[in-house]
């Protein structure tokens, strides 16, 4: 009989909706339960395509024992934290001070006041590799709970006590400056793997953040070890089994550091973050490559993660059938060269095999091997390529596909609304900017409710219960703005000022500081604010982005204070933790550069030479540079304003510091000036 979960709309939920456990959802009513029956809650938390919850959930929560055990010593509950962010990082933040490492599956005990006491990740059935098992864990628990209660009460009070301790105070102390820059520069030369691209050893995550702060810094001081940094880490993931070679697309990180063995999963959010980022590392440097995986990408994410509402689901699984009945992590992807021989034949088959990588002992499991492209295969012929290529997808389609998360993630369509625009307007793809236009009319019909609040996620066309955080309203402000600099549209300027009015209102801080949940948020036993990137960038430092770029637009001295207020928090950190702040570190550079304003004006007939010049302002590699575009005078964009034709013709300004150029008719001129 289906538990409490049935009624939900996470696909990581429902997933669980069948188990014997007998799960609640993250409410009040569960803890009142707890509190009812005078027992413990074991909180699990995971997302849909984790392979290691899935295993958790096969092993534990599908086993009728267990499941038993479970639900007569505890209240039971099951958090998607893609769809709560705010229970995830606060529990996380629990579990890492406690064990000095995190992750998926989190299982955390509470109390029936929410307050955690003993933690852990993944717990095997047996007891093995110096792990208790699950069934020796929850019979500890339930001894202690009711063995030791008063000692239970003191580690609870103390691990929440010593998290309210945590509360960050940086903000406001002055925006970060040259200086700053450079140790942050400096310290990414330290940890950078010279051999294999990336930071640090295994396993190894993309980079993105701050890949795009080495960008914007090479564009603003012309530092050619950024660049090359910035440049041989792409190629080394476009070229590793990292990236998808046949179908498009990054798996979640790789196990090794040469990027060769890939976590499987795929999720919208590294997409469309690597798909800006190789955009704009052809925007610096012309790179086939890097355009390649840049419509690749994009290519992969409409054509797999698009939903019949017009945005863009979670995530792809890890796992899938193997065609034998088990559920296999990466079967969809990988080859052995005897399949390779199956479908192409022994002559192609042996050159496919060369040419990606595939070798008799396998570079994964079982004598597979996950398709790469190694520097060491010589000079290809494209055509051949292209129809190994062609039909080995085809055989690929055959098999049976890894399951995808529906749900529609905020602030992961914000950042694909805005990878997809830019992406779409540098390689005249209009389709991807129509597919950008698409999902962003999705989050405003869908997501944005009264006041323009946001609902974190939707699915199947039904908004979802759970309030947006500040990460939701700075990335998909962040998308509105990229979406109006390509269409020149000024009604996605108006819907990304209304969501940072509320990041304004609801998520600031004392001293410029942000929190990642709003004012009125459900409280929780802390309050989450973590400046730091991890998968994606910090809302903290999203937000000082988008407001950085919105004030651009408007002049709005508000928005540009609160930017440089939030600011500060990378000032303290760029220096230490430069792979951590990337994304501040991308908004510090656009602030130190202006960031620069381009207002593109042309008149009825003139649209030849008006859409010349707006082409080259998207190119310009200024940092953070905000474009309007649209008729003299036009009300769509404060920037528009006063700006006349020259000539009776098109015309650019282009304005920072409260200083601007003479205006110019000219693209190659354009071009120059935005390059200085």
């Amino acid at each position: 009989m289906p538990n409490r979960l049935a009624h939900e709309t996470s696909p990581y939920l429902l997933q669980h909706a069948d188990n014997p456990v007998d799960w609640w959802p993250w409410s009040a009513e569960a803890f009142e339960e707890a509190r009812r029956r005078d027992v413990p809650v074991l909180l699990s938390v995971g997302y849909s395509s984790c392979h290691w919850c899935h295993v958790m959930a096969h092993e534990s929560f599908e086993d009728e024992t267990t499941a038993a055990h479970v639900n007569e010593h505890f209240v039971a509950v099951k958090v998607d934290r893609e769809e709560r962010p705010d229970v995830d990082a606060v529990y996380m933040e629990a579990v890492q001070a406690a064990t000095g490492q995190g992750g998926w599956p989190m299982t955390v005990f509470l109390t029936p006041d929410a307050e955690p006491f003993y933690f852990g990740t993944y717990f095997p059935p047996e007891a093995r590799h110096g792990m208790p098992s699950f069934g020796d864990v929850l019979d500890g628990v339930a001894r202690a709970w009711t063995e030791r209660r008063d000692e239970v009460g003191e580690v609870a009070g103390k691990i929440v006590k010593d998290l309210s301790a945590r509360s960050l105070a940086y903000g406001g102390d002055g925006v970060p400056g040259e200086e700053e820059l450079a140790q942050a520069l400096l310290g990414l030369v330290r940890e950078y793997d010279s051999r294999s691209g990336g930071f640090g050893g295994a396993p190894k995550f993309p980079p993105s953040m701050a890949l795009e702060f080495l960008l914007r810094h090479h564009a603003r001081t012309g530092a050619e070890g950024a660049l090359q940094m910035a440049a041989d880490t792409c190629e080394a993931m476009a070229r590793g089994g990292i990236y998808d070679q046949l179908g498009g697309g990054f798996a979640r990180y790789a196990v090794d550091r040469e990027w060769v063995v890939p976590h499987f999963e795929k999720m919208l959010y590294d997409n469309a973050l690597l798909c800006r980022l190789y955009a704009h590392l052809w925007r610096a440097t012309g790179s086939g490559l890097a355009r390649r995986v840049a419509l690749e990408t994009a290519d992969f994410m409409v054509r797999e993660l698009r939903t019949p509402e017009g945005g863009f689901a979670s995530a792809l699984d890890a796992d899938s059938d193997d065609g034998t009945g088990r559920h296999v992590e990466g079967a969809f992807y990988v080859w052995t060269p005897a399949q390779l021989d199956a479908v192409l034949g022994e002559e192609d088959g042996a050159y496919a095999a060369r040419y990606f990588g595939v070798t008799i002992e396998g570079t994964f499991e079982e004598g597979a091997s996950v398709l790469q492209l190694p520097q060491d295969a010589g000079v290809a012929d494209a055509d051949r390529i292209a129809s190994i290529k062609e039909r080995l997808l085809a055989a690929r389609d055959e098999r049976e596909r890894p399951g995808r998360d529906d749900k529609i993630v905020a602030a992961w369509n914000g950042l694909a609304i805005a990878a997809l625009a830019e992406t779409g307007a540098f390689f005249d793809r209009p389709d991807l900017v129509e597919r950008a236009t698409e999902a962003a009319d999705l989050l405003v019909r869908l997501h944005m409710g009264e006041g323009a609040r946001l609902s974190r996620t939707s699915k199947d066309g039904k908004a979802g219960a759970n309030a947006g955080v500040l990460e939701d309203y700075a990335d998909v402000a962040e998308g509105f703005l990229a979406l109006a600099g390509v269409t020149g549209e000024g009604v996605w300027l108006e819907f990304a000022g209304f969501l940072l009015d509320i990041v304004l209102d609801q998520f600031v801080a004392e001293g410029g500081a942000l929190y990642d949940t709003a004012h009125d948020a459900e409280t929780l036993i802390r309050r989450p604010q973590d400046p730091t990137d991890n998968a994606t960038p910090s809302g903290w430092t999203a937000a000082a982005g988008a407001l950085l770029s919105y004030a651009a637009h408007t002049g709005s001295e508000a928005h540009r204070t609160a930017a440089e207020g939030a600011l500060g928090v990378v000032k303290a950190l760029g220096p230490r933790a430069p792979r951590f702040i990337g994304w501040g570190l991308a908004t510090a550079e656009a602030l130190l550069d202006g960031p620069r304003e381009i207002a593109v004006v042309g008149g009825p007939g003139d649209d030849g030479p008006a859409r010349a010049l707006h082409r080259t302002a998207l190119l310009g590699p200024a940092p953070g540079a905000v474009v309007a575009f649209g008729a003299p005078d036009s009300e769509e964009f404060p920037l528009l304003k006063d700006r006349p034709l020259v000539n009776g013709g098109a015309a650019a300004y282009v304005c920072r510091h409260f200083t601007c150029d003479a205006p110019t008719t000219d693209p190659a001129e354009l071009a120059r000036s935005l390059s200085d």
